[in-house]
């Protein structure tokens, strides 16, 4: 008997331990809980809102899984206008993808035509707004600008591109069709064979050379409407303006690449954070280079800014250039030869009730 009583007493000894030290844990997890928030709350408030790459309190609660942001729903267009360097910010894009967690997809189209009829207009808005799977995403190709917004579509996406001097375009475009680039050296062009030099065709009055083949870009800002199409419309000029305004968030030039890539990291870093180093040391920020280009001679050069296309086209180019260093000045401050964000310029006070 005495025995079964040491025992109970022992057990009761053991329990007892077992639900101190249970309890002594306990207490030491949630006063190390309470240490990381209040350190979390200390960190949200030294650090800016817009240079947070997370959601400090939601990993928190989530104990370090992603936290879903706003910015996860995001559409971005890039309405590629051919010869301009799109394959080379392309490839940055791509290297990015996969470590910034969103996903590239390419808009092909038949026949590459630029222009979708009015089905297809649908079908494609219906399918990127609808397609959680695959958001945030990015989609390119060389389609005109789409307006969302005429289909009653409440998302609307953000819309990048890159446009280029006009008759340095025209140039290379001339020369790519014949030699082809060193991104697909093998592939056979269009005009393959044809030795004719640029300033040949211009002093020819060729076809391949007419001012008309320069009226490109501002078509791919204007959009849909016929009159985008038609050359030297003077309305077509006024609309891919406006629409450059109200729809693009940011628009750069070939010829400040990689200041238009820190733009777009400073702007929209859910997407392009750590751009600007894969940019400067990736290989493919500089892919695609045309065999055998030729820079016309100036009596050329002077033929063709005579034009009234290249007048246009240049005023557009002009206007968005202004545009685009108007966005650098005021976003983009220089360190160490290379641009990146000017960092958060306001802060809030007076908040009420306290």
């Amino acid at each position: 008997m005495w025995q079964i009583k040491q025992f109970i007493i022992l057990l009761g000894v053991i329990v007892f331990t077992a639900l101190y030290c249970h309890f002594i844990m306990k207490v030491s997890h949630q006063d190390e809980a309470i240490e990381r928030l209040a350190a979390t709350i200390s960190q949200l408030k030294l650090r800016n809102f817009e240079d947070s790459k997370t959601d400090i309190l939601s990993e928190f609660v989530n104990n370090g899984e992603d936290a879903k942001s706003p910015f996860d729903d995001l559409l971005i267009i890039y309405n590629r206008v051919p010869k301009t360097a799109s394959t080379s910010l392309m490839g940055v894009i791509y290297d990015l993808c996969k470590r910034n967690k969103f996903h590239v997809l390419h808009i092909n189209t038949t026949r590459n035509v630029h222009v979708m009829s009015l089905s297809d207009q649908r079908r494609f808005i219906e399918n990127v707004t609808s397609w959680q799977d695959k958001k945030p995403a990015l989609y390119h190709g060389h389609i005109a600008f789409l307006n969302f917004q005429r289909y009653g579509i409440s998302q609307k996406p953000i819309y990048i591109n890159l446009i280029r001097k006009p008759l340095d375009r025209l140039v290379s475009y001339y020369y790519f069709l014949r030699y082809g680039d060193d991104f697909r050296p093998y592939v056979v062009r269009k005009r393959k064979g044809n030795t004719v030099t640029f300033d040949e065709c211009v002093e020819r009055q060729e076809s391949d050379c007419d001012p008309e083949n320069m009226w490109l870009q501002i078509p791919f800002f204007c959009g849909l409407h016929v009159d985008c199409w038609e050359p030297g419309n003077d309305w077509a000029l006024a609309q891919a303006k406006q629409n450059l305004v109200e729809h693009y968030m940011v628009v750069g030039v070939t010829e400040e690449l990689e200041d238009f890539v820190a733009l777009l990291e400073a702007v929209l870093p859910r997407f392009f954070h750590g751009a600007t180093q894969q940019f400067l040391k990736g290989k493919k920020s500089h892919l695609r280079k045309t065999y055998n280009k030729i820079d016309p001679v100036p009596e050329t050069v002077h033929k063709i800014k005579s034009s009234k296309i290249w007048i246009m086209e240049n005023d557009f180019y002009e206007f968005a250039l202004k545009q685009f260093h108007a966005m650098k000045k005021r976003t983009l401050i220089e360190k160490r030869g290379v641009f990146e964000d000017g960092g958060q310029r306001f802060f809030f006070e007076k908040i009420r009730p306290r």
